[in-house]
């Protein structure tokens, strides 16, 4: 019997290597290197050759052209009647377009591509397969959720083979794989959830995307880190990748874009987990603004900007005095190295010492603030804790702080206050540069230069 040819495939960058080793030399990574049994050519070897052409489209179509002699066709996208979604996706669902979605184990993420396959059945035909539930099991739950399924077709298999060979004769429009993890391809012979598994599984899905012009959502696991499981080469084969978050304890669930070849990357959806699913929310900052009326010392609320457009949050922060030799630093819904950057700012440039003191932030409603407008937002809310003031509730702050204690203008900063100002804020402290040269009705702006600028403002 043929000795079995094995590989070393990185986890994290997808290089592969003839022997293990402990460090991978591509990415750096430390035992992040995988054993791969590579599986044997089969006795059609012509026919799994052409079966493996066209990955990016037609088969057939290897003729060198000039960029200038493609043609041009408008690409019409299929609405999945939820409007979040289509907001992450760019607008809407791209033909021929393969989308993963990963999340923790809970999330919704069967939920929600059981509602949109619902919606979408009665105009297009559909086929879910499942390889982790039986039938009964998403029966029960589309029961439980009222759904109208009506002829959305269902199929319990794992083989990949097999689900094409099905999808040939359904033609669906819409096919989702629920999950990439226990799909098997008969060609390689490890175990299904394996790394050459799951990238064999993902590009042979892939290829039968473009080539038919189907759309197919892959479901993905995410490890205990909260990164998507498998080898990293999957997100390069797909072509939007998207992420569902949310805490057990929490009703709210935010869908974010880390991929879109069609669209905008880091667009946010954010969604309400009810007993009939997940209803979208359509005015995420009503939801993040639910404070009290009465003003409270080390809260404030600032504009961020999500994808396409601004949203209101509600930041706090609490600073007490250390009993420990060295002070806490704890940043919910913020980058814990720039909370202590920031920190270091405050003393040179603020003139407030806080290295004998514990500093805990959090981000109110779950979500995760990825960029530099919530600087000057959360060294003011540090600051109205320290002193024990209270900011008025009608102030919204936000601006990027230097090194040096300037106040840098971020993007979009005029669509910040107009949003500001539609839901009753009468005063906004922003950077200069970001002053708009039109005054908003009933918006007081102080734009500020620097950060002893805005701490006197306060």
């Amino acid at each position: 019997m043929a000795k079995a040819k094995l590989a070393y495939v990185c986890d994290e960058c997808g290089a592969d290597y003839s022997k293990w080793q402990g460090q991978c030399t591509a990415c750096k990574a430390w035992n992040s290197l995988k054993e791969v049994r590579l599986g044997s050519a089969p006795a059609g070897g012509a026919q799994a050759a052409v079966r493996r052409q066209g990955y990016a489209g037609e088969a057939g179509q290897s003729k060198v052209v000039s960029l200038s002699e493609v043609e041009l066709k408008a690409t019409d996208r299929i609405s999945s009647k939820i409007g979040e979604l289509d907001r992450v996706l760019g607008g809407g669902l791209v033909p021929g377009s393969a989308v993963l979605i990963g999340g923790h184990p809970g999330a919704g993420k069967s939920t929600l591509l059981l509602q949109t396959m619902a919606a979408l059945v009665a105009d297009m035909p559909a086929l879910y397969v499942t390889g982790e539930e039986s039938l009964q099991q998403v029966a029960m739950r589309a029961k439980r959720l009222g759904l109208a399924v009506g002829d959305l077709k269902m199929l319990s298999e794992t083989s990949v083979e097999t689900i094409c060979d099905v999808a040939d004769q359904l033609k669906p429009r819409v096919l989702v794989i629920d999950s990439i993890q226990v799909m098997h391809v008969s060609d390689v012979q490890s175990a299904p959830g394996s790394v050459s598994q799951v990238r064999e599984s993902a590009a042979y899905l892939t290829r039968y995307a473009k080539q038919t012009g189907t759309v197919i959502f892959l479901v993905g696991h995410v490890t205990k880190d909260g990164s998507l499981a498998g080898p990293k080469v999957l997100e390069h084969m797909i072509d939007c990748s998207l992420q569902l978050e949310g805490e057990s304890d929490s009703r709210f669930r935010t869908l974010r874009s880390h991929k879109n070849r069609f669209g905008a990357v880091n667009e946010l959806g954010v969604f309400a987990m009810l007993e009939t699913g997940l209803k979208e929310v359509k005015n995420p900052s009503s939801i993040f603004l639910s404070r009290d009326d009465n003003a409270r010392p080390g809260s404030v609320v600032m504009v961020v900007w999500e994808g396409t457009r601004p949203m209101l949050v509600e930041l706090q922060a609490l600073v007490d005095t250390s009993h420990h030799s060295n002070p806490k630093r704890v940043a919910v819904g913020m980058d814990q190295n720039r909370l202590a950057m920031l920190l270091a700012v405050l003393n040179r440039h603020g003139g407030l010492m806080t290295g004998d003191q514990d500093v805990f932030i959090n981000v109110v409603g779950g979500i995760r603030v990825m960029e530099t407008s919530a600087d000057l937002a959360l060294l003011t809310a540090i600051v109205s804790s320290f002193r024990d003031k209270s900011l008025p509730t009608d102030l919204i702050v936000f601006g990027e702080v230097g090194l040096s204690g300037e106040i840098r203008p971020v993007p979009n900063g005029q669509e910040r206050i107009k949003e500001a100002a539609k839901h009753g804020f009468t005063r906004a402290i922003v950077p200069k540069g970001n002053r708009p040269k039109e005054s908003v009705p009933g918006m007081k702006i102080i734009a500020v230069d620097r950060l002893s600028e805005a701490l006197d403002s306060i």
